[in-house]
């Protein structure tokens, strides 16, 4: 994620601030990527702190716009989760737009957003049709923590929720075209096999004993679709990471040059081993605090070819 300049001053923004170090209150504006001033605020901005720009006083801006379903505020911890988890959307929503995708110039389908607080019975979270389903559950520290653990997943987040959920709705707009699916099929497998008996194996058995030497995550073994969204996630997770990287002014042999835009990068190899080479350094880093390795996660040669076909096909754009 890019650091931003302030409109009211001459310091720093960070994606997520409502205000400057001044205190004069600013709003992101995703058509020019920058913050402003005088933008109308979005009309959520009360009630989960959005700090994006709206295109008129009262409406909602283009990421909250996507929601359709929100959590019932009567269930505990539900607005706080919800602001949370919007928190996440507009921060993958920016990182996709920077390869065109459901950006102003993206004429295409936008994603809908099903964001539901968990009662007695879990929220289900996937992707049919268009419609993304998350549970703003996800998003309390302490339920994160616990599922983690239970399903033995080392990074689990709300940013990698959805960047994998999006990643599907992506798919279901590559897939109109049949060159893609073609490719598609020849890297990942065919999609159209057993999708619910596909996922009751894998529950039932667990992955292959080499999953790692072909999938990037033990989940991505269930099923082409869910390769794919693994992967499209992971792909995201790289470039994020080289691009916050190089914003917040850090130098490594691995970055091509100080300017280096991983977004720009068109070639797929040279953009995975700088992101995978950065990874090394900054899980080290976070070891010297006791803290979890930002990417716990190795690159396998099928892994790096997956990522680089998916490269091929998001940095095109929409």
């Amino acid at each position: 994620m890019r650091i931003f300049t302030d409109p009211a001053g001459s310091g720093w923004l960070w994606f997520d601030n409502l205000v400057t170090a001044g205190g004069t209150s600013v709003a992101f504006d995703p058509q020019t990527g920058a913050f402003s001033s005088h933008a109308h605020f979005c009309a959520n901005r009360e009630v989960i702190d959005c700090n994006w720009s709206a295109t008129a006083q009262g409406a909602l801006c283009h990421a909250c716009a996507m929601t359709v379903l929100v959590p019932d505020p009567a269930i505990p911890n539900a607005v706080t989760n919800w602001a949370r988890t919007e928190a996440a959307k507009r921060w993958v929503l920016n990182n996709l737009s920077r390869w065109g995708w459901f950006g102003p110039e993206d004429t295409g389908v936008r994603p809908v957003f099903h964001l539901l607080a968990e009662g007695p019975t879990p929220v289900i979270m996937g992707h049919a049709a268009g419609v993304v389903t998350i549970s703003v559950a996800e998003a309390d520290p302490v339920i994160v923590a616990v599922r983690r653990t239970a399903l033995e997943e080392p990074y689990r987040t709300m940013i990698g929720h959805m960047r994998h959920e999006i990643a599907h709705m992506i798919w279901w707009r590559l897939g109109l075209q049949s060159d893609f699916l073609d490719a598609f099929r020849a890297e990942f497998g065919d999609e159209r096999s057993d999708y619910g008996a596909a996922l009751e194996r894998y529950y039932a058995d667990g992955p292959p004993s080499d999953w790692k030497e072909r999938f990037l995550t033990a989940y991505a073994s269930a099923h082409p679709h869910e390769d794919w969204a693994e992967t499209v996630a992971h792909l995201l997770h790289l470039t994020d990471i080289s691009d916050s990287f190089v914003a917040s002014g850090l130098s490594s042999p691995e970055v091509p040059d100080p300017g280096w835009d991983p977004y720009l990068e068109a070639d797929s190899e040279r953009l995975i081993h700088a992101a995978a080479s950065l990874t090394v350094g900054v899980n080290h880093v976070n070891r010297a605090m006791g803290l979890s390795d930002v990417y716990p996660f190795v690159l396998s040669d099928t892994s790096r070819r997956k990522l680089a076909f998916v490269h091929d096909w998001l940095r095109t754009g929409a």
